[in-house]
């Protein structure tokens, strides 16, 4: 998330002044509407983008393609991109650890090689040992997109409960995988 905050300090500045530069102005597309009125006690409040509460409904589906059209056709003209993002690359390939954690008797921590989507979990029964990885959310999806949400471990640590979040969606997906054996 910090690397996507610092992307877009740096992309920002340089897209306002190819949009100062620019002789046509974006139309963009009129988002999915309708009427809804929620009622709560002693107040009706209008909530006319309900439809985009939806992301995979045909309508939200249409608008959001569309406004990924003129975002990233504005974006490909901004000569810098591709300079800015091999420098960016270049420092973001680092080898880096979350804070480890034990539960009864095992430690639990998370590595990113450098240039990983999503940080992998990994489990050992003591620093010297070597690591065995526990859960690799970069696998789940080809684009990378699907993050541990969340987890708890058993006091026993024979087992740990973790969400699954698509896409930066708030929602998520709860499994349960037994430690020793890395299964579902």
């Amino acid at each position: 998330m910090v690397w996507k905050i610092l992307a877009f300090c740096l992309f920002a500045p340089l897209a306002f002044v190819s949009a100062q530069d620019s002789a046509t102005p974006s139309k963009y597309p009129a988002a999915p509407r309708s009427d809804q009125v929620d009622n709560y006690p002693g107040a009706k409040v209008a909530d006319p983008y309900r439809p985009l509460e939806n992301p995979d409904s045909p309508e939200s589906r249409q608008w959001i393609e569309a406004e990924d059209k003129i975002t990233f056709d504005f974006l490909s003209k901004i000569p810098e991109r591709d300079g800015i993002k091999k420098r960016l690359t270049e420092i973001w390939d680092f080898e880096r650890f979350g804070v480890p954690f034990k539960e009864a008797n095992r430690y639990f921590f998370s590595k990113n090689s450098g240039l990983q989507n999503q940080n992998v979990l990994f489990t050992a029964a003591n620093f010297s040992d070597k690591p065995r990885e526990l859960l690799d959310p970069n696998g789940l999806a080809k684009d990378g997109t699907i993050a541990l949400g969340g987890m708890d471990i058993t006091d026993n640590a024979k087992l740990m409960a973790y969400g699954l979040a698509t896409a930066g969606s708030d929602w998520q997906q709860w499994k349960v995988r037994d430690v020793a054996t890395g299964k579902e």
